[in-house]
């Protein structure tokens, strides 16, 4: 199975070296489609609308392009299973987190190196968000507690959801104890990508394991998390262990 790969950036220079580190970072068979602007890029979108499994699994949207703000596109995605991840020359707070409050799974710096950016994008086979070294530093500086600071760092940051597995960023929210309605929904297939998930098993070793792609297993993980009113790992696997699954 091709998996299909849409990479938004202006800079044609830019856009063949994004080429090329996605290239590098999968085994997978890739079409990728390479689009300057906003405009071709929902032209794009717009030819899979009525077929998502055909869709695009991974995008890659600059933030600032010729007629708009990659922002806008990240929100009209909000309803898309792709991989959104943002590449940028921006690493500051004013960019950082309004991408990640419209959906980014991701947040890379374009002047890193080659094997910096292909290494971060291979994280999301293992489930963790990819994420350039600084914007990394970044996010734990900005919540981790100043020293005049007499208590400890909240808990529900806003970002609770970085531990999980390419869930959207959202607020933390306890663990629930009593399961959804949802839960009787789960397909067989999702029933057994959740029993391996909380043995620990990493997205690409359930791939193997169940003979399909990385992608797909990432499909079924995001269904999981909607069904069960879940936004990361830890409490999908308090459910699954409350339910006799593992």
């Amino acid at each position: 199975m091709t998996v299909k790969v849409l990479i938004i950036e202006d800079n044609p220079v830019a856009r063949s070296f994004l080429c090329r580190v996605v290239r590098e970072s999968f085994s997978d068979a890739m079409e990728i489609t390479e689009v300057g602007d906003l405009e071709n890029a929902r032209r794009q979108v717009a030819k899979f609308g009525s077929a998502p499994d055909n869709g695009f699994k991974l995008i890659l949207v600059d933030l600032e392009l010729p007629d708009g703000n990659g922002m806008e596109f990240l929100t009209e995605l909000a309803g898309s299973t792709a991989l959104k991840i943002v590449t940028t020359l921006y690493s500051d707070d004013d960019h950082l987190f309004p991408a990640l409050q419209c959906g980014a799974d991701g947040y890379l710096l374009k002047e890193d190196r080659f094997e910096v950016l292909v290494e971060e994008l291979q994280r999301i086979v293992r489930g963790q968000p990819p994420l350039s070294p600084a914007i990394a530093r970044r996010l734990l500086s900005h919540f981790r507690p100043s020293s005049s600071d007499s208590g400890t760092m909240p808990l529900n940051s806003g970002f609770g959801s970085l531990s999980s597995t390419h869930a959207p960023f959202s607020n933390s929210r306890n663990v629930a104890l009593d399961p959804p309605p949802e839960w009787e929904r789960l397909t067989p297939r999702e029933s057994e990508v959740l029993t391996y998930l909380s043995k620990g098993f990493t997205i690409k070793e359930i791939a193997n394991l169940m003979g399909i792609k990385w992608f797909t297993v990432n499909d079924h993980i995001k269904s999981i998390y909607k069904k069960l009113n879940v936004s990361s790992r830890a409490e999908a696997a308090v459910l699954a262990s409350k339910q006799g699954l593992v």
